[in-house]
């Protein structure tokens, strides 16, 4: 539901976090631990997202020939480093939500609140000192977005281009990392078209088939998606049909 919400909503990618909460709240569970596990969830996407992206570069930079260079793409990835580091650190020990509820608390007239945050602030404490589960949760997201990569091999062998799978998974961690930075852009119309007509001229990818390629990974996301947006509607309609009292 929630990948549905992020990539075919307006929601600039974190919309689908408020539906996922708002749907877990509906069965019983308390809001300051579901928000907890849905923010480190986000978390756990960063740093495996970081994870795929250093994966792709170095592979790219063992295919490139000596006329290459890809330097900066090197560049980019050792200065974007501090950021996932960043995020994990001031979830563990910044306090981050009692803070700007002490900040932004009165300039919007929200009082009773800092109680809720500082709550929110232990809950993320106690899930990140969850070590194991952390690595274990992480390394399935790390495969998740490698099995990605069969969707950009698949798609190329269906269109008559079949390349081996480590220029897909160059491809595809690339592409991930231009769409999670250009997370404003809704869908992220034209930023998939462009990274995928870019990093297919490095294999010989014409804009044509790249465009292709583009259309296809769309099409998954709406036979996945629309289902589940369906779903979700069917859900809230229901109870409107059926007032109670709402958990928030």
């Amino acid at each position: 539901m929630r990948e549905a919400v992020d990539r075919l909503l307006p929601v600039a990618s974190v919309g689908g976090a408020f539906v996922g909460v708002r749907l877990l709240r509906w069965r019983g569970l308390p809001g300051v631990a579901v928000s907890a596990t849905v923010i480190i969830e986000v978390l756990l996407t960063v740093v495996a997202l970081y994870l795929f992206t250093a994966l792709g570069v170095l592979i790219l930079l063992g295919m490139a020939t000596p006329g290459q260079q890809y330097r900066r793409l090197l560049a980019a990835l050792v200065l974007a480093l501090p950021l996932p580091v960043l995020l994990a650190l001031l979830l563990r020990y910044g306090s981050v939500f009692r803070r700007l509820a002490q900040l932004l608390g009165p300039l919007i007239g929200l009082t009773g609140v800092s109680a809720g945050a500082a709550a929110l602030d232990e809950a993320l404490r106690a899930c990140l000192r969850r070590r194991p589960a952390l690595m274990f949760a992480g390394a399935l997201q790390l495969l998740a977005f490698i099995c990605g990569a069969g969707e950009v091999w698949f798609l190329l062998r269906l269109f008559g281009h079949p390349v081996g799978l480590l220029p897909s998974l160059v491809v595809e961690s690339l592409l991930q990392a231009l769409r999670h930075a250009a997370f404003m852009v809704p869908a992220a119309l034209g930023v998939q078209e462009a990274g995928l007509i870019l990093l297919g001229h490095a294999f010989g990818i014409s804009p044509e088939l790249a465009l292709a390629v583009s259309l296809g990974k769309r099409l998954r996301e709406l036979l996945c998606g629309l289902p589940a947006l369906a779903s979700w509607q069917w859900l809230e309609g229901r109870r409107l049909r059926t007032p109670r009292e709402e958990p928030w």
